[in-house]
């Protein structure tokens, strides 16, 4: 890849797809920043659910979200999101917060708002995003779109082990299988830039793929077309 030229690689697909995964490591192999989207739509439901908010009322995050101050942050390597001014990383992954932040993804005005934060960071430099409409909607001029996916027993596998792995045990494999299946129909239905394969997107089944497969996958398709 050409380190002087400006590039944007959008890296979309469901819950359990493995993105955030593939796009930290991506970011750090090119030396470029990492964008996780999602992470502000949880940040969006933990202000929500700390309100007493249903995270469904449209009219209720649509006023929340006027205020609101996101701040993405890289500290050694790592990205941190900020909360009105709070570090709340290690706080809007909890179960509760996943499914809020999936209802609350439907709200046209908490998109719009994210959005905007989205493409003024990608304005500035080179950046790999992840979520669900990267592609078709946030960086539809993206240099580079993937779109992940697995069989759905596999990301609820996936998902269930990174939860143990946080100490997140309260859950069953079962439990984290209904949320994906929730989070897919919601993700999926939306009427407002909904989750999609963009057209020029490449696929990338996953399911029986290493994570060191799927980066090199990724990493080839990036030095042919970047």
């Amino acid at each position: 890849m050409d380190s002087s030229k400006r590039v944007s690689i959008a890296i979309d697909g469901p819950a359990g797809a493995g993105k955030s995964t593939i796009a930290k490591m991506i970011s750090k192999k090119l030396k470029i920043v990492y964008l996780d989207t999602g992470a502000m739509y949880r940040a969006v439901a933990l202000k929500a659910i700390r309100q007493n908010i249903d995270t469904r009322d449209e009219e209720k995050l649509s006023k929340l979200v006027k205020d609101i101050n996101i701040e993405v942050r890289h500290i050694d390597e790592e990205q941190r999101i900020y909360l009105d001014g709070e570090d709340v990383t290690n706080l809007i992954r909890t179960p509760e917060v996943s499914i809020g932040a999936s209802n609350v993804a439907v709200v046209p005005e908490v998109r719009l708002k994210m959005v905007e934060i989205q493409r003024e960071i990608a304005s500035k430099c080179s950046v790999v995003m992840d979520g669900r409409d990267i592609g078709t909607y946030v960086l539809p001029n993206a240099t580079l779109k993937i779109f992940l996916t697995a069989s759905i027993e596999e990301r609820a596998k996936r998902r269930y082990n990174e939860q143990l792995l946080k100490g997140i045990t309260d859950v069953s494999l079962e439990d984290v299988k209904n949320d994906i299946l929730y989070r897919d129909k919601n993700d999926s239905s939306r009427a407002f830039a909904p989750l999609a394969k963009a057209e020029d997107a490449v696929e990338l089944d996953t399911t029986n793929m290493s994570i060191e497969e799927v980066v090199n996958k990724i990493l080839g398709l990036i030095e042919d077309q970047c």
